[in-house]
């Protein structure tokens, strides 16, 4: 049976305001163990901020992440890609994009999860380097 986005998907990301500052974002990644965080503008999702974005966009930077809002180190927008779809289409539709990451949508559009490049290397090619350094437990 193929396997559908759905079937890998995170459900249920966190999620967070456009103006939360960075230190509580880096915080919510920390004690979920999770490596990025939606952020929401009036309660639609704007963007994704990653811990690699953290790093470089505001570390990297000398930005005080006690009062830096997180919409000005996130990505903006993200694609979309139905939870009904087969995981073979998001690989392709995250090769083409160049992301690394597809927000899930349900049937009426609205958001239901995320999907990484992780999430398809460990169900798709699981003995790819990916696939093995993805489905390999957290480090705490």
């Amino acid at each position: 049976m193929t396997q559908t986005v759905g079937d890998l998907m995170t459900v249920d990301p966190v999620s967070k305001p456009a103006d939360t500052p960075l230190i509580e974002i880096a915080r919510a990644m920390r004690d979920q163990k999770i490596g990025d965080v939606l952020i929401t503008d009036d309660g639609r999702i704007a963007g994704v901020v990653t811990d690699r974005d953290i790093a470089v966009r505001a570390v990297a930077e000398g930005l005080d992440p006690a009062t830096t809002p997180v919409a000005q180190v996130a990505s903006s927008g993200m694609i979309g890609i139905p939870r009904s779809a087969p995981a073979t289409k998001a690989a392709a539709l995250m090769r083409e994009e160049a992301v690394r990451r597809l927000l899930v949508t349900d049937e009426s559009g609205n958001a239901c999860g995320v999907v990484s490049i992780g999430d398809l290397a460990a169900a798709l090619d699981p003995n790819s380097a990916l696939g093995t350094i993805s489905g390999a437990p957290p480090n705490d």
